[in-house]
């Protein structure tokens, strides 16, 4: 397994939010967070690739927007804020050596944060960031692949993970207040904790669940389900409305 990264750019505190209120972001703070991040990776037996680094696009880091990434191929994306678009190129070029490439083009946008896979299903957030046409595109991309591509309601977040991660082989976490269980085939669902809004973010690799430090008591609910669990801090990259997925493209 390889996990693509990009270093934390130092103009981060000046990234795209929707959902969240702005706040202070300490970047060398965020830096040390990710750095912790990517040694985890490398712990559980993930080999890092870096993109090239881009100083001046201060979400640039949360790589997972720029493309969606099968065993098959790999989709690069159009992000559905300009200024993430002069993203997509280095990564393409990241990915081009390890899968054959298609694209989303105009008028379509599409986000790799909306888009959640349970085997061949493929659940993709109707999200701000991702529009009908971005989905029908994707679609058309891997139906060749046996691939199911299906648009998801969603609310009050910013990408469908946000909302709902899946753990392999059989668990959903979800917040059902953003998007509704019912959708999604998976046999176990495991509701966030009242008062965790956002902790259904969840990164797992090699039978690990990389959940934030900051919610604790979800996490003791992915416990009581039987789910191994690692912890790490990611506040300050969580003020960016980010999360444990975005900051790594898993091959």
């Amino acid at each position: 397994m390889i996990a693509l990264l990009r270093e934390v750019s130092p103009a981060l505190a000046a990234c795209e939010l929707s959902f969240l209120e702005r706040a202070p972001i300490d970047v060398e703070r965020a830096r040390a967070q990710h750095a912790r991040y990517a040694a985890v990776l490398t712990e559980l037996g993930v080999g890092i690739e870096w993109l090239e680094p881009l100083r001046e696009n201060a979400d640039a880091v949360f790589v997972e927007d720029t493309a969606v990434v099968l065993p098959e191929v790999a989709v690069i994306t159009r992000p559905g804020v300009a200024s993430r678009r002069n993203e997509v190129e280095s990564v393409a070029a990241g990915i081009a050596g390890h899968r054959p490439l298609e694209r989303i083009v105009a008028p379509g946008t599409l986000e790799g944060g909306d888009v959640v896979r349970i085997g061949r299903n493929l659940y993709v957030g109707a999200s701000a960031r991702s529009n009908a046409a971005g989905i029908e595109q994707l679609r058309a991309a891997l139906a060749p692949f046996g691939y199911r591509v299906a648009g998801v309601a969603m609310r009050d977040c910013l990408h469908l993970k946000s909302a709902a991660t899946f753990i392999p082989p059989d668990i959903l976490v979800v917040n059902p207040a953003w998007a509704d269980p019912g959708v999604f085939d998976a046999r176990v669902v495991v509701e966030v904790d009242g008062g965790e809004a956002f902790a259904a973010n969840t990164l797992t690799v090699k039978g690990m669940t990389l959940v934030s430090a900051a919610f604790s008591r979800t996490e003791a609910r992915l416990r009581a389900a039987g789910v191994a669990t690692r912890a790490l801090d990611v506040s300050e990259l969580q003020k960016a409305e980010a999360a444990l997925t975005c900051m790594s493209l898993m091959l």
